[in-house]
């Protein structure tokens, strides 16, 4: 059997094996429960097993009491804007993100519209631990509603955006490559940008659940889409993860951009218009620190995790931010990685930029990560961090999330999973060969005795 994954943000597992009925409606009454018995928005993606789990976790709510707003198929940061919208009192997405098709989950949102910080998400998990949710007498019952409109708010939402010039990315008729890997991108990508005048060259965008390939937008998972962008003929290529909250650039010559420069580029063309703060995780990509610095802007990092992005975001009112694994958040939409956003904001900057794409990502700082993880075994990853730290401690070091070691041109972050004993080694350098040898240096330096 395989592990039930269950973190502060919800719950994941494979359908049929460790999420189970009894699974989705012991956790889905707990959290009605932490939510005191308000009002939650529950939207999916495209999964084959959404509407079941949908189903169970609908019921559950009510059982406790919980009136439920179902908005459909949408992308995670539609769940998030519209638990803003109806002023929630939380949000379930059904979404397992880009885990594979057997997988399905849940993601808890408060009423912030944020996902659980840790205190909120074990507050969930003890409730679940001890089923001390009270179960509604049949006069309490909560209700159900369907809301239709969600995705067309969304996308008001993100054409109102002062800084995103309808007009003037309509008249460069882009033409774009999509691929939305069978995900709820389908409902909603295409439609933005037939909306912003583009013709939309499309893959896998039937929202039907059954991915057309591996669903992380990660180059190797991309070369159907690299091979249409080129011959379409297309100006660029956007790939989307299955719940909406990533987007992956390729390039006109069909090259993927890195997911590291989706958020780039966009800080790139707000910080002229808006200077102020960017806040990203410690494991993206420096081009947005050398960016910032050409603008007098800071950048504040946090561990990794998009729920520490987005509270410093919201703390501060910070002016854009997201991680580098094609995630951008931006708070005047809301405070949640949106590929909406991602997507519009390239346009626009292409739109100003006003010559290829490549041209204008061989305009940024060059920066290449490097990602590997170290099998431990019986070694103790806190006592391998430590080793670590200690050889290097002239150096600067920074211990919020693991240990990063901070150097002009490149970094190394080691951070250990809480889940299985391994390592994670993500480096970044000039160029893809120092980045290697970088994480190949770590990798020896964590496993030597």
């Amino acid at each position: 059997m395989s592990k039930l994954m269950v973190s502060i943000s919800g719950i994941r597992g494979i359908v049929g094996d460790t999420l189970t009925p009894e699974v989705l409606i012991n956790f889905a009454s707990a959290f009605g429960e932490f939510c005191g018995k308000g009002k939650i928005i529950v939207g999916r993606d495209s999964r084959v097993t959404g509407e079941m789990v949908q189903n169970f976790v609908v019921s559950a709510l009510n059982s406790v009491g919980c009136d439920v707003v179902e908005i459909g198929i949408v992308p995670t940061p539609t769940v998030q804007m519209m638990v803003e919208k109806f002023h929630a009192a939380g949000g379930i997405a059904v979404t397992a993100s880009h885990n594979p098709i057997e997988w399905n989950a849940m993601k808890l949102i408060s009423g912030t519209g944020l996902f659980l910080d840790g205190e909120e998400g074990e507050k969930v998990i003890e409730i679940a631990k001890n089923k001390s949710y009270t179960l509604a007498t049949y006069d309490k019952i909560g209700k159900v509603e369907k809301y239709e409109k969600a995705i067309e708010d969304h996308i008001h939402s993100v054409l109102d955006l002062k800084f995103i010039d309808v007009d003037l990315i309509r008249s460069k008729k882009f033409k774009v490559a999509l691929d939305t890997v069978n995900g709820a991108g389908g409902t909603t990508i295409p439609q933005l940008l037939e909306t912003l005048g583009c013709e939309v060259v499309g893959l896998n965008l039937e929202p039907n659940g059954i991915f057309a390939h591996t669903p992380e937008p990660v180059p190797q998972n991309l070369t159907d889409l690299m091979e249409v962008v080129k011959s379409s003929k297309s100006d660029l290529g956007i790939a989307i993860d299955p719940d909406a909250d990533r987007c992956a650039l390729i390039s006109e010559e069909g090259k993927p951009l890195s997911e590291e420069y989706t958020l780039a580029l966009a800080v790139k063309l707000l910080l002229p218009k808006r200077n102020g703060t960017v806040v990203t995780n410690l494991s993206t990509t420096l081009a947005v620190d050398k960016i910032a610095e050409s603008y007098g802007a800071k950048v504040i990092r946090t561990a990794v995790g998009e729920i520490n992005v987005a509270k410093k975001m919201k703390e501060i009112t910070s002016t854009i931010g997201g991680e580098g694994n094609g995630g951008v958040i931006l708070g005047d939409v809301h405070y949640g990685r949106d590929s909406l956003v991602a997507v519009a904001l390239t346009l626009q900057h292409l739109a100003e930029f006003g010559g290829k794409i490549s041209a204008l990502h061989k305009s940024l700082p060059q920066f290449s990560i490097c990602k590997k993880k170290i099998e431990l075994g019986e070694i103790n990853p806190d006592a391998v961090l430590e080793k670590i730290a200690e050889m290097f401690k002239n150096e600067i070091l920074d211990f919020t999330d693991g240990l990063k070691i901070c150097r002009e041109n490149s970094w190394i972050h080691l951070r250990k999973s809480n889940t299985e004993p391994i390592v994670r080694v993500i480096t970044e350098a000039p160029t893809s060969e120092e980045a290697e040898s970088l994480a190949d240096e770590f990798v020896k330096l964590a496993l030597e005795k």
